[in-house]
This record gives structure tokens, C-alpha cells and sequence, in this order.
């Protein structure tokens, strides 16, 4: 009688290296997916595909999910601005494209189980189960939350098992748990989950101030939409360019953070994370949509962007009401279309000019220089404007 195949999405890291092992130990043949976005280069690649062969997979898969990960992730995230607690661009969304593929090649299989490296004590189970029962009826395993009912100490055991079947372990993972992908690098473990000071090789692409480049560096980004389609005058795809602010942004130590939040189950996680072309992007899309939308439109979308992240940051990816709120967004950045130069002298980024035919701007009316109103104009709006405010003092000081 055959084995039944599972498709587990495999990044090589200890995690999704013990999954390989305890999944044939349960009887089944073990088809790695590597779902590539980002992060990596070809030796990493062909590293995690010899990995996979040596832990005994049946069959090595690698899947490309950079496009998707920009159409699907990135540009709602430029066009609401988004950050978890106004913190954290939730660099863990590549999460959702790779259960995506994973279970596309599930069907290609002809297997209904899926399996991922995900605990149970944190939130990146819920996005991957979430989105395996948003998207079809598979059969999931979770081999590390599993691990639970064995042990208080999952990355202890995990270790010893490892060693056991003659599997090495890279140095970095034994100390800490990495996730790197298009979208920028998160961290923890060790002194970073114990609320202390990240030790110097928590660094993966934020450079320290010591190796930052002489001098300050300009990028030209250009818009259509919302959409960042250019780099310096030169139309790239949306991943080319990120990968290539990512390293260039990087080197000058840009988007370099610790995030402390509130995990769905109750608990405090803590991380490093890196994104230096997240954050440039986002800094350049906020300058111009601050300039070409209305004041009402500019207040709303902080609204919007918050709604839009929990439901991101929790799981909620293919949920009905985040494609509402996408609609929304997606017609406040009709004109977010011209061009942002943004400039970093090391540490942090600045939207320093905004060319765009769209730009509020009235040429007779400057701030703070002139205006095409009277000065009695200006005095009876300030004073209709304060009425409400004028009103309750006068009523609320009378004797009572």
C-alpha cells in the first residue's frame, strides 16, 4: 500500500527540517515546497533543496511567489500605510502566497494534507491555518505544535532530534529563529525574547553605524496609482525593485526596529526586524498621498490602515471585509500618481521633494506666506470655526 503524499511548506530552517523527520515517521511521503519570496539568493536556494534530499523528502519543490507577494501584499500596504501599532509592516504576510502555492501544488499532487513548522504559541499559526480552511478543505499537521504534548521546551527537543538522526544544525538557527523574505528580515529568540539588548549578530541586512557608506544617497521613486513603478527614471518590476532598495537602503542601517506586540493567544512576542526598502517605499507613497488627497481623505485612511493590519497581522488575509477595505483604498490612490525623492544620510529615510500634476496647491495661496482671501475672511472663519468651543465656555462659566 502506498504512502499518502503532504506537502509541507519548507524553508530549511530547524523547524521545517524536524517536520521532514517527524512526517515519515508518521508514514507519509514528504513533498518539500520551498515557496520562494525573496530573501535569498541561488546558493541559499540550492542549500535548501540539498537540505530537503538529506532529510529524506521524496520530492523537492521550489515555487516562485515574488510577483504575487507584491501585487497581493505590497501595494495595499503602500496605498493604506499600515503598520501593526503603527510599528510593524507585518513582514510576515509572505505567510499567505506561500500557503497559496503550497496547496496548488497540493492539488497537482493529488493529496489533501498540508503541513507547516508553525507552534502553537504564536500568531503565524493562524495565518497559516486560517487561510488553509479560507482557501479548500485540506487535512492540516502541525508536527512543532504537536511537539507541545511532548515537551515545555520545543527548540530544546527539536535540537536533540536533529543531532540524533546525524542532521547539522546552522549556528544562527540554534540561536535564534529567522524569517527572511522580499519583504525584510524578523528575528527571535535568545536575548531578544528575554527583553534584553539584540547581540551584534542579530544584524542580517541593517548595517551598524560604523560600516554605513560616506555621504548621502538619493533614490527617485515614481508613482502611477498608488502603485511604485520606477526606480531613478528606470520602470522596474515591483520585487527587482524592492530587492534592489533593500540592499542599497540596508547598507546605511535603514529600517532597522524591535517590535513588541500583542500576540492573538495572549502573550507579549518580541522581535528584531529589518525592512529598508518597505520602509523607503512607504515614506516616499506617504509624502505624495499626503500631497494629492484631501484632508478628509489623508484622516480616513489612518482608519483604514489600522482595520486593514489586524486583519492582516492576525490572519485574516482572505477574509471578505479586507478586500472591502482594499476597494476603498484602491480608489483613494486614483491620483496618487508623480514622482518622491526620498534621501537617507544613515539611520532613517526623508521624503525630501514631490513632483506630481495632482498636488493640493493653490497658486495664489501659500501657507504661511499669502492668500487669496481677505483678512476679514480669515477672522469670521476662525471665528465660526471656534464657535462651538467659544459657546460652551461662555454657558458652562455662568453661576450655577
Amino acid at each position: 500500500m502506498s504512502k499518502p503524499g503532504i506537502v509541507l511548506a519548507f524553508s530549511g530552517g530547524l523547524d521545517t527540517s524536524y517536520c521532514v523527520l517527524a512526517l515519515k515517521q508518521q508514514g507519509y511521503d514528504v513533498h518539500t515546497a520551498f515557496v520562494d519570496t525573496g530573501g535569498v539568493d541561488q546558493k541559499q536556494r540550492e542549500w535548501i533543496a540539498q537540505r530537503a534530499r538529506t532529510l529524506g523528502a521524496v520530492e523537492h519543490h521550489q515555487l516562485e511567489a515574488g510577483d504575487a507577494l507584491w501585487d497581493q501584499f505590497v501595494v495595499p500596504l503602500l496605498w493604506s500605510g499600515a503598520r501593526m501599532l503603527d510599528q510593524y509592516p507585518m513582514l510576515c504576510s509572505d505567510r499567505y502566497v506561500i500557503v497559496e502555492r503550497c496547496l496548488q501544488l497540493a492539488d497537482q499532487i493529488g493529496t489533501t494534507h498540508f503541513a507547516h513548522g508553525c507552534t502553537g504559541m504564536g500568531n503565524d499559526q493562524l495565518r497559516f491555518d486560517q487561510s488553509v480552511r479560507s482557501l479548500g478543505d485540506y487535512t492540516i499537521h502541525a508536527p512543532i505544535r504537536d511537539l507541545q504534548r511532548q515537551t515545555t521546551n520545543v527548540r530544546a527537543h527539536e535540537l536533540e532530534l536533529m543531532q540524533q538522526a546525524g542532521i547539522e544544525v546552522p549556528e544562527s538557527n540554534s540561536r535564534y529563529s529567522i524569517n527572511e523574505n522580499l519583504l525584510g528580515v524578523t528575528l527571535s529568540g535568545q536575548e531578544v525574547d528575554a527583553f534584553e539588548a539584540p547581540a551584534d549578530d542579530t544584524r542580517v541586512w541593517c548595517r551598524p553605524r560604523s560600516e554605513w557608506p560616506e555621504g548621502p544617497t538619493d533614490w527617485l521613486i515614481g508613482f502611477e496609482r498608488g502603485r511604485a513603478v520606477s526606480l531613478d527614471g528606470e520602470a522596474l518590476p515591483g520585487p527587482s525593485m524592492l530587492a534592489r532598495m533593500n540592499e542599497a537602503l540596508g547598507a546605511y542601517g535603514v529600517g532597522r526596529h524591535l517590535y513588541t506586540g500583542d500576540v492573538s493567544i495572549g502573550l507579549k512576542g518580541r522581535i528584531v526586524f529589518e525592512c529598508p526598502g518597505i520602509a523607503g517605499l512607504m515614506t516616499a507613497h506617504r509624502a505624495l498621498m499626503d500631497a494629492v488627497n484631501t484632508r478628509l481623505q489623508n484622516q480616513f485612511r489612518h482608519l483604514i490602515a489600522a482595520r486593514w493590519a489586524e486583519l492582516v497581522y492576525t490572519g485574516f488575509f482572505f477574509e471578505p471585509h479586507k478586500r472591502d477595505l482594499e476597494a476603498y483604498l484602491q480608489s483613494a490612490n486614483q491620483f496618487v500618481t508623480g514622482q518622491v525623492r526620498i534621501r537617507t544620510e544613515g539611520g532613517n529615510v526623508m521624503a525630501v521633494a514631490v513632483k506630481s500634476d495632482y498636488v493640493l496647491r493653490d497658486a495664489e495661496s501659500v501657507y504661511a506666506q499669502s492668500a487669496s482671501w481677505t483678512p476679514e475672511q480669515a477672522e469670521g472663519f476662525v471665528k465660526l470655526l471656534g464657535q462651538s468651543s467659544t459657546l460652551a465656555q461662555r454657558v458652562r462659566s455662568k453661576p450655577q
